[in-house]
């Protein structure tokens, strides 16, 4: 007759399955506290992320693409910095010990940290609702850090990859949108497993004049640089790259998705004209593509046209964790 297996405990959870060989990191997990060691006049580069489920995340998420996002939205935190990873602290609460979910989940969140050379130097587990909160930390040259604060009037915008495609998979899981089923797989891989793009933030160090990244909808988080950089802009809202999936959807949705939608993990930034050449290179450099989707303006005020140059009603929102 087998023997039933011991449930693990805190400690073995944590032996198990997150703790592992580390190289860029002086002191790792098994300690009170990591030893970091940046290169030699590096600066160290941080940010801190929260997913809880329901608010960040549903349910139904596979275990192994949520490990993948919970490291990825602070990797594009780095990205927008333009900060090389180098290692994560991970605190997790779980109501359970879930070994299947832990199995899944460690996967995803170690293959995405191997692929950009971030290591897991600690953290902390207990027992409570699903929560992930993750700590990131990078390192760049001083004073080549990509900022919110250094748009320039006459600047050109750009954004990498596409938008949009992750509000459309939230809409088709609440039913306001149906979707065939490889087109809702493509927009779901979206919402579900966003690629930072570290590379693309690494090659604009030196050319773009500012960077943010696109968590809570594109316009929203334009606005941190418009406000952070004391400037406007004028967006030219059908020039926004979406993917074949979004462009078959009603106009008045695609340009809700694109703009409010959130969750696109792409970099929107600016660089100077005389940089266009620059940019196009560093996106190759990258393998990111990159789009001008439009200008800098003196002043304060954001303004949206279409296509024919005609001025775009701004009604769109952006995501707030105490508002939405």
């Amino acid at each position: 007759m087998p023997t039933p297996s011991t449930p693990l405990g805190e400690f073995d959870l944590i032996g198990k399955y997150f703790t592992r060989p580390v190289q860029r990191v002086a002191l790792g997990v098994g300690d009170d506290c990591a030893l970091l060691q940046p290169a030699p006049g590096m600066q160290l580069a941080v940010s801190s992320d929260m997913l809880v489920e329901g608010r960040h995340f549903l349910s139904t998420v596979a275990p192994e693409r949520l490990g993948h996002k919970a490291l990825a939205v602070n990797l594009s935190d780095l990205a927008a910095c333009g900060a090389r990873p180098l290692a994560f602290t991970l605190a997790l609460s779980m109501p359970r010990v879930d070994e299947r979910f832990l199995e899944g989940f460690s996967r995803g969140l170690f293959a995405l940290a191997e692929a950009h050379g971030c290591e897991l130097a600690g953290g902390d587990t207990t027992q409570g609702p699903l929560n992930i909160c993750i700590t990131v930390f990078g390192e760049v040259p001083p004073g080549q850090a990509l900022l919110r604060s250094g748009a320039r009037a006459g600047d050109d915008v750009y954004v990498s990859g596409t938008v949009g495609d992750a509000r459309l998979a939230l809409e088709a899981f609440r039913g306001t949108v149906a979707l065939a089923g490889d087109h809702f797989e493509q927009a779901r891989v979206a919402m579900e497993q966003p690629q930072p793009r570290v590379a693309l933030g690494l090659a604009l160090r030196g050319i773009a004049s500012s960077a943010i990244d696109v968590s809570d909808g594109l316009l929203g988080d334009l606005r941190h640089i418009l406000q952070r950089s004391n400037v406007g802009a004028t967006l030219e809202v059908d020039r926004l790259p979406r993917t074949a999936v979004l462009a078959a959807q009603p106009l008045a949705l695609q340009r809700e998705c694109t703009l409010a939608g959130g969750d696109d993990y792409e970099l929107v930034f600016t660089a100077a004209p005389a940089q266009a050449e620059a940019v196009q290179a560093a996106a190759r450099q990258a393998a990111t593509p990159v789009t001008r989707i439009g200008r800098i303006e003196a002043g304060s005020v954001l303004v949206l046209v279409d296509a024919q140059g005609q001025t775009v009603a701004d009604h769109f929102g952006s995501f707030d964790h105490f508002k939405s």
